[in-house]
């Protein structure tokens, strides 16, 4: 666990085999645990290591989006592609972040709960939407930013998902968030909606060293889920929270703080897990 480090490490770089696109969904029932921070900033690493990465904002409130630098603007989310028979391709944005683009989100999606729901095969709309991007295997990987909540368009992306994160706040109710997305992807999984679904990895974030209950969590959580649970802690750090106004990731706005240092490094214990060769550049 590394929390206080205050240096900005070296330039990495990643060396992978290309393969199918793999889909990620990064979520929580609760709101204000790290959920689109953790969407900005994770995607933003990758991309400084030079992997391929499409952030998918399905969060009504689009703050993935304003967040890697785009405005909100209307027409220009995945409503489009699920109402509109509009192709995805045509959403995908650049972002501010090196190697990462966006299909944006806008308020419209807020609509798309109760649109989709209405829909036959209502939990495979998403996915029947992105499937031809994932084919065509441009990105390593595509990062859903889901709505804080379990519904409809939560469920799409754990339809679309391989696999999911959950960024989990360092306090007192975090075991029985947790535990009922588990039971979530268990349903899915178990039901066949989606039997490859699997979680990728619980982060821990807001950790307050100064703070007891921080520590006894992370314990917890370790106790439980020892073998899905991330080194890498994400602090509570003032500059991590500062960056979103100006519309860009921590690794732009603060590349020497402690927010920078902890998402660079959960980048490459994610790509480690995958066995992918990094290369240090001096």
């Amino acid at each position: 666990m590394n929390t206080d480090s205050n240096q900005a490490p070296v330039t990495d770089t990643v060396q992978s085999q290309k393969k199918q696109t793999r889909v990620i969904a990064i979520g929580n029932q609760k709101g204000g645990v790290g959920k689109t921070t953790t969407t900005i900033n994770l995607s933003a690493c990758l991309g400084e290591l030079g992997v391929n990465v499409l952030v998918l904002d399905l969060d009504p409130q689009s703050n993935a989006t304003s967040g890697l630098g785009l405005p909100k603007q209307e027409g220009t989310s995945i409503y489009n592609a699920l109402l509109e028979n509009k192709s995805a391709f045509d959403l995908i944005q650049n972002s501010v972040a090196e190697n990462v683009d966006i299909i944006p989100a806008e308020l419209d999606l807020a609509g798309a709960e109760i649109d989709v729901a209405r829909m036959d095969n209502y939990l495979h709309c998403v996915k029947n939407a992105i499937d031809p991007i994932t084919e065509t295997g441009i990105y390593d990987f595509i990062l859903i930013d889901c709505p804080p909540s379990l519904g409809i368009l939560t469920m799409n992306a754990l339809t679309l998902a391989h696999s999911f994160i959950a960024p989990i706040q360092c306090e007192y109710y975090a075991l029985e968030g947790l535990s009922v997305i588990s039971s979530m992807i268990d349903k899915l999984h178990d039901s066949g909606v989606n039997p490859k679904l699997e979680i990728e990895g619980i982060l821990m974030t807001m950790y307050d060293s100064r703070n007891n209950l921080s520590a006894q969590v992370v314990a917890e959580v370790k106790a439980h889920f020892e073998e899905k649970l991330y080194d890498t802690i994400i602090p509570r750090n003032v500059r991590l929270s500062e960056a979103p106004s100006y519309g860009i990731p921590i690794i732009q706005y603060d590349a020497n703080s402690k927010g920078a240092a902890a998402y660079r490094q959960l980048a490459l214990e994610f790509v480690k897990r995958r066995g992918w060769k990094v290369e240090i550049e001096n």
